[in-house]
C-alpha cells in the first residue's frame, strides 16, 4: 500500500504576544492595536493563560481568545499556552467548540502543563506530578469530542460516559502541544499537531522534531505533526543595549529570576539581530513563531516584529 503525500512544509508565520495589558486599555484601544498588528503583516496575536501566576496574576486563556477574536475580524488567534491540565477537558472542548462558531478558522489552540509556578497548580487541586498524565488524558478527550465522537472514557483522572460536543466546529482547532521535555514532545507526536518549543537551542529543537515524528508513527498516524514553532521573548530597539534595557526588567518582573538564567535563549537588539539569531530555528523545522517583543513602546514593537517575519521570509 503507497504511503502517503506528505503535506507541504508551511511558510514561516509570525505572531506576537502585545506588549500592554489589553483588558486594562477597554476595548477601543484594545481593537486598534489589534488593527495595526494586522496591517503591519503579521499572522497572528497571541494570548497567554495563568490562574494565580507567582504573585496572582493571571487572565483566562480562552477568555482572552474571545476577546481577541471579537474584537478583530480576522486576525487569528493563538493560545501559548493554556494549562490544560488545570481544567476539566469536557468544558474546555464545549468553549473551543463555542470559539469555532464565533471565529471560524481563527483559533490556535496551543497547551502545556506549566512549570513556572507549582504553587498555581496546586491551588487549582492538582498534583504537580500528575500534570503530564492528566494531559494525555485531556488532550484525548478535548480531541476526541471536537471530532464528534459521542465519548466514553475511564482514566486515572477522568471517568466520562456518553459525552458528546455539538455541534463539531467546522473547521478544525489546531492543538499544539508546548513544553521543554521530552515527554512533552512526545505527547505532541501522539496528540498534537505540533509542539511549542520555548529556551531552547537549534540543536535541541531539531531534535525535538524528529522525536515528534518518531513518536507519531509509533503512534500509528499516517504523518508526523509538522506545525512546530517557537514562542521567544525578544527585545527590539535600534541597538544591542536599548533592547537589552526593555527585555531584561521585563523577563525579571514576570519571572521573578535573574534576567542571565533566560539570556542565551532570548535575542535582543535589532529586527536584524533577532531573525539572524531565529534563522537556525527555521532551518531546524520550526513554522510559526509566538515572539513576545519588548521594545521602548508598542509601535516599534509591532513594527520590528513584522520586520522580522519579513527578514525570515525572505531568507
Amino acid at each position: 500500500m503507497p504511503k502517503p503525500t506528505p503535506s507541504p512544509v508551511p511558510p514561516v508565520r509570525v505572531g506576537i504576544f502585545p506588549t500592554v495589558g489589553l483588558p486594562e486599555q477597554g476595548p477601543e484601544a484594545a481593537r486598534d492595536l489589534l488593527a495595526r498588528i494586522a496591517a503591519a503583516g503579521l499572522d497572528f496575536v497571541c494570548c497567554a493563560d495563568h490562574v494565580s501566576f507567582l504573585t496572582g496574576l493571571g487572565f483566562d486563556g480562552l477568555v482572552q481568545a474571545t476577546a481577541l477574536a471579537m474584537l478583530h475580524p480576522d486576525l487569528p488567534v493563538h493560545t501559548g499556552i493554556y494549562l490544560l491540565p488545570l481544567r476539566h477537558p469536557v468544558l474546555v472542548a464545549r468553549q473551543l467548540a463555542d470559539i469555532a462558531q464565533l471565529a471560524p478558522g481563527r483559533l490556535v489552540f496551543g497547551v502545556g502543563v506549566g512549570g513556572e509556578d507549582r504553587h498555581e497548580v496546586e491551588i487549582c487541586g492538582v498534583d504537580p506530578a500528575t500534570r503530564g498524565r492528566r494531559m494525555d488524558e485531556c488532550l484525548t478527550v478535548v480531541r476526541g469530542l471536537l471530532a464528534g465522537e459521542t465519548l466514553t472514557f475511564r482514566g486515572e483522572f477522568f471517568d466520562i460516559s456518553q459525552a458528546v460536543i455539538a455541534p463539531v466546529p467546522a473547521v478544525p482547532v489546531p492543538v499544539i502541544v508546548g513544553g521543554r521535555s521530552d515527554a512533552a514532545v512526545r505527547r505532541a507526536g501522539r496528540l498534537g499537531d505540533g509542539w511549542l518549543g520555548i529556551w531552547n537551542s537549534p540543536g535541541r529543537f531539531a531534535a525535538a522534531v524528529a522525536l515528534a515524528a518518531q513518536e507519531a508513527e509509533r503512534a500509528g498516524r499516517p504523518e508526523p505533526p509538522r506545525r512546530h514553532g517557537m514562542q521567544v521573548w525578544c527585545g527590539i530597539a535600534d541597538s544591542r543595549a536599548a533592547a537589552r534595557a526593555c527585555l531584561a526588567p521585563a523577563m525579571e518582573g514576570f519571572y521573578q529570576l535573574p534576567f542571565e538564567r533566560f539570556e542565551k535563549y532570548c535575542p535582543y537588539g535589532t529586527a536584524e539581530d533577532v531573525a539572524a539569531f531565529l534563522a537556525p530555528y527555521v532551518a531546524a523545522g520550526a513554522a510559526e513563531f509566538n515572539l513576545i517583543p519588548q521594545s521602548p513602546d508598542p509601535d516599534q514593537a509591532i513594527a520590528g516584529a513584522a520586520a522580522v517575519r519579513k527578514l525570515l521570509a525572505s531568507a
